[in-house]
C-alpha cells in the first residue's frame, strides 16, 4: 500500500511542472498540446457544433514532436486539456562520439553529452555539417515533459 502511494506522488509532480491545463476552445493550430500522454504540435484542429447533451467538441490532430507519430484527440470544448511546457535551446556542437553520442557546449561554456545524434535526415546533415573545415554547427535541443532530441542544426559561419 505504502509503496503505490509514492508512486502516485511521483507522477504527479512530474506531471505538474512539465505541463499546464488550457480550455480547449483557446488552443490553437501549431501550438502544443498532449494527446494520449504525448506532446504534440497541432497539425489540424475543429470544432464541432454543439449537441444534444450540449457540448460543442474539438477535434485535435498533432504530431509527436520527439517522434513525429500522428495522435487525434476528441475534447468538450469548456474542458481543461494538458499543454506541455517546452522549451528550446541552442548548443554548439562540439564531437560526435563513435557511438552517436553528441558533445554540446550552451553559451555560459557548459558542456553536456547525454543526447544522441537523431536518426534519418537530420543526424546525416548534423554529421555533414560537422565534418566540414572550419565549420562551427549550432543543434537546437527541444526538450518537454522530461524528454529532450535535437532537432535542428545550423552553420554558425553560413
Amino acid at each position: 500500500m505504502e509503496g503505490d502511494e509514492g508512486e502516485y506522488h511521483e507522477v504527479a509532480a512530474s506531471g505538474a511542472s512539465a505541463t499546464y491545463p488550457v480550455q480547449c476552445s483557446t488552443l490553437r493550430k501549431n501550438g502544443f498540446v498532449m494527446i494520449k500522454a504525448r506532446p504534440c504540435k497541432i497539425m489540424e484542429m475543429s470544432t464541432s457544433k454543439t449537441g444534444k447533451h450540449g457540448h460543442a467538441k474539438v477535434h485535435l490532430v498533432g504530431l509527436d514532436i520527439f517522434t513525429n507519430k500522428k495522435y487525434e484527440d476528441l475534447c468538450p470544448s469548456t474542458h481543461n486539456i494538458d499543454v506541455p511546457n517546452v522549451n528550446r535551446s541552442d548548443f554548439q556542437l562540439i564531437d560526435i562520439s563513435d557511438d552517436g553520442f553528441v558533445t554540446l557546449m550552451n553559451d555560459k561554456g557548459d558542456t553536456r553529452d547525454d543526447l544522441r545524434i537523431p536518426e534519418g535526415e537530420m543526424g546525416q546533415k548534423i554529421k555533414e555539417e560537422y565534418g566540414r573545415e572550419d565549420n562551427t554547427v549550432i543543434v537546437t535541443v527541444m526538450s518537454a515533459v522530461g524528454e529532450e532530441a535535437i532537432i535542428a542544426c545550423k552553420n554558425a559561419n553560413a
